[in-house]
């Protein structure tokens, strides 16, 4: 445990600089309506203990920020303490034992860089700028997880500040109930985790993209083509559709589908994303491109510039669905034609999970993913198209098997993301390490 020699800044509600710490935390620019009574910015590990300690004197709850990419603002809350451990943000990789040790603060797109330098990989996040810490805790659903597994099964340990003020470390060995909690818990962990023990793999010889748009009116076709091909589709392929008011190459409503690939060459990437020109489909497309190297960087930061847009008032909500997409296409429909301007979209993707994982919190998945991003630049938009992500996935409610907390809306539609069997084991661990409730659970959970 090393201090960084300087002391982290405190604020207290009402003080110059204490609105702008805390929305500072939050890639959304949508106002929470809602304040802390103090904001730590954690220098080091002995800064985030003694905010616990401090909280748990005052009798205040914890919450906790590391990039601050929660579209529901989950570490917003009323009259508690916000810790903000984005500067805990070091990167060590151990390019022979293929290991890394990361604090929460670091940038996904950073970790990438850096395992890069050693040819190394890690399934980060698919956009740069989002905190490993919240990523890795809510399951990690990055880079090329449908071959190396989700973020979290790739953690291998973590170092976490409890709730009375001890740093302890978990793993599969030791401390295993606190482990298994903090894979797929997200923002309802009851600890602080200040450094992640990382597994990492041998990188992709090859990282391309293939691309083709269609236009709206195709929308019945290429979903119905996406349902029926996506269980045959390489778990090398990132295969996926994202409804755009402004689609690339046409610049006006349509289906983009996004084909990332990494494989060990370009000619295992190209029979890879050979479905896409295959079917008759695909004839009606308004623009093909052909496979593309690109890097994982480069994928990072183009899709966090077009899509994930700053200065923007967010609300997201998702679901997973297992039922084939035939009753599904006229919700899919009306989501199009009430889509919001753009940034907003709506993004499909084929996941089709392995038959088990390994024993963790993380438990609820299905074969097809869908999540609604609703992006205002304007806040006389927010009449109009402020509920648009809540009210399409509260139609669609019977179809789905729950959500991924990535793209939570808990207080708005609360919906399960664990299964009630490891919901009610989660509940008994947390009674154990956080006996005093110190820790904010989800702003909502379905019963």
């Amino acid at each position: 445990m090393k201090s960084s020699g300087q002391t982290g800044v405190t604020l207290e509600r009402g003080a110059p600089g204490f609105d702008a710490a805390v929305l500072g935390t939050s890639f959304n620019a949508r106002e929470p309506g809602r304040r802390p009574a103090v904001v730590v910015q954690a220098n080091d590990v002995l800064d985030v203990i003694a905010a616990v300690r401090r909280a748990g004197r005052e009798g205040r709850k914890v919450s906790i920020c590391s990039g601050g990419h929660s579209w529901a603002q989950n570490h917003i809350r009323e009259d508690g303490l916000l810790i903000d451990v984005s500067r805990l943000n070091a990167i060590t990789v151990d390019s022979v034992a293929r290991t890394a040790t990361v604090g929460p603060g670091a940038h996904c797109g950073d970790v990438d860089a850096a395992v890069k330098n050693a040819d190394l990989f890690f399934p980060v996040a698919h956009a740069w700028t989002v905190g490993i810490g919240g990523f890795l805790l809510q399951g990690g659903f990055g880079w090329n997880s449908r071959r190396l597994g989700l973020g979290c099964e790739n953690v291998t340990g973590i170092d976490v500040v409890l709730a009375d003020g001890r740093v302890v470390h978990a793993s599969e060995s030791e401390n295993a109930d606190l482990f298994w909690a903090a894979r797929g818990s997200g923002p309802g962990f009851f600890g602080v985790v200040v450094c992640f023990h990382l597994r990492l793999h041998a990188r992709p010889k090859y990282i391309g993209l293939k691309l083709q748009v269609f236009r709206m009116k195709h929308l019945e076709e290429v979903f119905t083509w996406a349902d029926r091909v996506g269980p045959s589709v390489s778990p090398s392929v990132e295969f996926q559709m994202v409804m755009n008011r402004k689609a690339i190459g046409i610049f006006a409503p349509g289906l983009e589908v996004f084909s990332p690939v990494l494989a060990d060459s370009r000619k295992e990437a190209l029979e890879a994303v050979r479905f896409m020109t295959t079917d008759p489909v695909a004839r009606k497309a308004s623009l093909t491109l052909p496979l593309i190297p690109m890097s994982l960087g480069q994928m990072m930061k183009t899709g966090e510039k077009t899509l994930f847009l700053p200065n923007t008032r967010w609300q997201a909500d998702n679901m997973w669905m297992d039922e084939p997409i035939g009753p599904l296409l006229p919700a899919l429909r009306a989501i199009a034609d009430s889509q919001p301007p753009a940034p907003s979209h709506a993004l499909w993707l084929n996941w089709n999970p392995p038959a088990s994982r390994p024993d963790m919190a993380f438990s609820v998945e299905a074969r097809t993913y869908l999540a609604l991003y609703g992006g205002l630049r304007k806040a006389s938009d927010e009449a109009a198209h402020g509920d648009w992500a809540t009210r399409h996935m509260q139609a669609l409610s019977t179809h789905s098997r729950g959500i991924q907390l990535a793209d939570e809306n808990l207080a708005r539609r609360p919906d399960r993301f664990l299964s009630d069997a490891n919901m009610k084991r989660l509940d008994q661990i947390r009674a154990v390490w956080d006996p005093e409730g110190r820790f904010h659970p989800w702003m909502g959970r379905a019963n």
